[in-house]
């Protein structure tokens, strides 16, 4: 089951929520730093220990502080026109993260859109490629799409009705 809500994904009661993280994993701006802050620092601590990750790729922590189980902490292309494999690493995104919840038994995840705040992905194209990513994943449980913004929810909602 896919649905879309317009909230703050640290507040989500669910198994697991996703972070648009960037590559060092230690936090910065958007919702990373807000799922930093809301986590506390034993979550800066377990990312330290992973060793980074790569665009496309995904890892997991502790929630820590976060009502939520897990962190899955995934990093998504930058926009430059589409012209370097962003749509495929963008879906890669998606479904690494989606693995990994399996692998860890979650039945609820929660998606940022990402890659849509300051890596600049238009957000109806992004959207195109996370719904259709989860619709075509193994994953059976409940994903729902935290939007920041209404104008997003919107764009999902749209899509999620076709």
């Amino acid at each position: 089951m896919m649905r879309a809500v317009q909230s703050n994904i640290t507040t989500l009661a669910v198994d697991a929520i996703v972070n648009a993280a960037n590559s060092s994993l230690l936090g910065g701006g958007g919702v990373d730093g807000a799922i930093h802050r809301a986590a506390g620092p034993e979550l800066v601590h377990e990312c330290r220990l992973l060793g980074g990750c790569h665009t496309g790729d995904a890892k997991i922590t502790k929630g820590y502080r976060l009502p939520a189980r897990y962190v899955i902490h995934t990093v998504g292309p930058v926009w430059r026109g589409g012209t370097e494999r962003e749509p495929e690493l963008l879906a890669s995104c998606y479904r690494r993260a989606l693995e990994l919840a399996v692998a860890n038994g979650v039945r609820s995840i929660a998606f940022p859109s990402i890659s849509t705040g300051i890596y600049g992905y238009p957000i109806q194209l992004a959207a195109e490629i996370a719904i259709a990513t989860v619709a075509a994943s193994q994953f059976e449980g409940e994903v729902i799409f935290c939007c920041f913004s209404a104008a997003d929810l919107q764009v999902y909602e749209q899509l999620l009705h076709r």
